[in-house]
């Protein structure tokens, strides 16, 4: 089990509800790392947001009652913010949503001082660095048509249901979905291969994510220095460029390197 699973399963386990409160983890930094004063994490009410430190670590952390359960549209955005902000300054590991132990000491004694080497280790990976995400969707009705235009059969089958009722055209309608279907995760494979040529170049490493949408052109998380935002912002207006019409391309980021941390 990895470290930060491990303090996401202690809110199971750990006796927390007889005090009333626990220590949520939003992530590990450097112990250097300074919060500024005031800044609210998760819960009703937020907690706000200090550090627990061991040797050259700490983690991010905030109490929230227990007996009032984490989930809200807020909590998670308010994890997000924090990790994203934090990461746009300094290194960050960051938690995955939920990550609560019984108190500060658990968190020192569970978490800092049993895998202090690695996320030490893992802190230097990810030094100077930043994450953003490139997300790329096909226009609906441009993809259909190139999908159209390049292949007979489905031209045939958009033909022959044209102005009929659903129930006479099932089949029909089933193989051109199918057909659809199967061009766009052909040609997501292509165009997924040229977002990573574009941005190679500019980034440290890159991760292809798994389709958020059927439409998804491509979705790739990227590595970037803190200081080549400009050089990342080029290379997707380029794509921007070129797929005009066809693909809508979004930069998302700087982010937390939710990617590029592992979980072993």
């Amino acid at each position: 089990m990895s470290p930060r699973d491990r303090a996401a399963e202690a809110e199971e386990t750990s006796p927390a509800s007889v005090n009333g409160s626990a220590s949520y983890v939003y992530g590990i930094v450097p112990t250097d790392v300074e919060v500024e004063p005031g800044t609210e994490g998760v819960g009703q009410p937020a907690g706000e947001v200090r550090l627990v430190p061991f040797g050259q670590i700490a983690a991010l952390v905030s109490d929230v009652e227990v007996d009032r359960p984490l989930g809200r549209p807020k909590d998670l955005q308010a994890h997000q913010r924090l990790l994203d902000q934090t990461a746009a300054e300094v290194p960050v590991l960051p938690f995955r949503f939920g990550a609560v132990l019984t108190d500060s000491d658990a968190v020192v004694e569970e978490l800092l001082k049993p895998y202090h080497d690695q996320f030490a280790d893992a802190l230097q990976e990810v030094e100077g660095r930043t994450q953003y995400v490139v997300n790329g969707r096909y226009d609906e009705q441009a993809i259909l048509r190139e999908i159209l235009r390049e292949n007979g059969e489905a031209a045939d089958l958009r033909q022959q249901i044209a102005g009929l009722p659903e129930d006479a055209t099932r089949n029909e309608r089933m193989r051109l979905g199918e057909i659809i279907e199967g061009t766009i995760a052909d040609k997501r494979e292509v165009d997924t291969a040229a977002v990573v040529d574009e941005l190679s170049d500019v980034c440290e490493q890159l991760v292809v994510r798994e389709p958020a949408h059927e439409r998804d052109a491509a979705h790739v998380a990227a590595l970037v220095e803190r200081g080549k935002k400009a050089e990342i912002e080029q290379a997707v207006d380029e794509l921007t460029r070129r797929w005009s019409g066809r693909v809508e391309v979004r930069l998302l980021g700087p982010m937390a390197p939710y990617d590029f941390v592992g979980t072993s």
